[in-house]
């Protein structure tokens, strides 16, 4: 039964700043070196100017990311997340996408990511496994209204978002960490990136900001179950709702008062300790802390050229360049072989949705020489027998030596024509990718792309105007009439 003293999380603030809880920590214990470290920088991270080329990726990775909101609107997790959030609307504080919903920080941070994650259009860090952008932007999007933040301070705010979260499952570890713990490194890089990201919206200090991650390692959570999700939806709240909900809480309990640990890294029952027993603590701390300011985990984050499964990005990058410099029509084809790590295809083999099935998208590519967004997600075209005819001529091998060079996602691709001709071409950096990069103007077309059967093109076209402008903007609310439908 819904309580009569209707306290929004506003006035839940002023009450808490009334009671005026002391900013003291709960324990004696002084932090370590690494976690004053930490601590100092995300405080600072909301300031100093950006490297160059870290500020030009925050507003690509940006563009990126609401671009993903916005298509994944049309998609079933989307049109979930709006209902969702219409349904937990009752205080008018932040925007939920593609839709007339302004609702809570939490609810539009957890919508939001949602919707980026919606399918597989948003961006990935290789070196964690993690897809930082659909939790850490919305998070950083929905603190940034709630404490009317400028266009800078969002900037910022996602930048470090991406530092701190990706950082901590590098440190505890990515393959062997996920087989040992059966715990998802995307949930968990999401979690602490969304909270680093809303704690730098929301201005906390050193001490804040030690309690934020408090906060957020006892959200951390998330199991591989994910891999077994047919609709997308479990798969969209673990990978981004359920971390960017879970930073912005962490954010904006610390910011209305509550203390936590001084240093949830090290002591009795620490994090790092609790999710990596075989490590030596020291070196965890040190990985945690490394490079700091130096490297930007922003500019190491890939930008998807295709909207599909990352394991499908090599192969269709192969099949366009093999079209390319012969074409040919898919009646034409005998067979197509496609070589990926082991691991990999078992992810993409014969999946039930379109765009996470290596099998259907090589077979779409063959007749439209391109897979569009609306093609990775037309799943009556599955069972077309024009496109089944084609299927059939693919055969996807996990190769053991591929496995090997991960995290580089190399694929090689031989497609045998029916004359006898045999073309072959080996991807090893994907397109998109922090190796093989793309320029501005590919990631303003495949935001236009997605957004402007949505938005239409002036609004479309007005959004990436202000999103790579973002450090003139005075408010992140001025984004809102940009982000939504009429």
């Amino acid at each position: 039964m819904r309580s009569n003293n209707n306290m929004t999380r506003r006035s839940f603030a002023a009450a808490a700043a009334a009671v005026a809880i002391p900013l003291r920590a709960a324990t004696a214990q002084a932090p370590s070196p690494a976690m004053k470290r930490l601590s100092s920088y995300m405080t600072e991270a909301g300031t100093g100017p950006l490297p160059s080329e870290a500020l030009e990726k925050t507003k690509e990775h940006i563009l990126d990311t609401f671009a993903a909101m916005v298509s994944g609107s049309e998609l079933a997790p989307g049109r979930f997340a709006i209902s969702f959030a219409r349904a937990h609307s009752a205080e008018k504080t932040a925007t939920v996408a593609a839709s007339d919903v302004v609702c809570g920080a939490i609810e539009a941070a957890f919508s939001n990511a949602m919707l980026a994650h919606s399918d597989e259009t948003d961006d990935s860090h290789a070196p964690s496994e993690s897809h930082p952008g659909a939790s850490v932007v919305p998070a950083a999007l929905a603190a940034g209204e709630q404490f009317n933040i400028d266009g800078a301070r969002f900037l910022h705010a996602v930048a470090l978002g991406y530092d701190v979260g990706t950082r901590v499952t590098m440190t505890v570890g990515v393959g062997a960490f996920q087989t040992a713990n059966h715990i998802s490194t995307h949930a968990l890089a999401g979690t602490f990136g969304s909270a680093a990201a809303a704690g730098c919206a929301a201005a906390l200090n050193e001490q804040q900001m030690r309690w934020l991650i408090d906060y957020a390692s006892q959200q951390a959570s998330g199991i591989k179950t994910w891999q077994r999700d047919t609709d997308h939806i479990e798969k969209a709240f673990l990978f981004a709702g359920m971390p960017a909900r879970n930073g912005v809480t962490a954010a904006l309990l610390v910011q209305a008062g509550a203390t936590g640990v001084d240093d949830v890294l090290s002591g009795q029952d620490n994090f790092l300790a609790d999710y990596a027993p075989q490590a030596d603590p020291a070196k965890l701390a040190a990985n945690l802390i490394n490079k700091l300011g130096e490297r930007y985990e922003v500019t190491r984050t890939n930008i998807k050229k295709w909207t599909v499964g990352s394991p499908i990005q090599a192969p269709l990058d192969a099949l366009e360049i093999i079209l390319k410099r012969r074409p040919f029509d898919a009646d034409q084809v005998q067979s197509v072989t496609v070589r990926v790590a082991s691991s990999e295809a078992a992810i993409v083999s014969n999946r039930e949705l379109p765009d996470i099935c290596m099998q259907h998208m090589i077979a779409v590519m063959l007749l439209d020489k391109t897979a569009s967004f609306k093609a990775a997600h037309d799943k009556p075209r599955m069972q077309d027998p024009a496109v089944l005819k084609q299927r059939a001529k693919v055969q996807l091998i996990g190769d053991a030596e591929l496995e090997r060079q991960l995290p580089a996602r190399i694929a090689i691709v031989e497609v045998v024509l029916t004359d006898g001709t045999h073309l072959t071409e080996t991807v090893k950096a994907v397109r998109g990718t922090a190796e093989n990069p793309m320029p501005r103007d590919e990631v303003i077309t495949k935001a236009s792309e997605l957004m402007t059967p949505v938005l239409g093109p002036d609004r479309c076209g007005k959004l990436i105007q202000t999103t790579l402008a973002l450090e003139s903007l005075k408010s992140v609310r001025e984004l809102r009439p940009l982000l939504q439908r009429s």
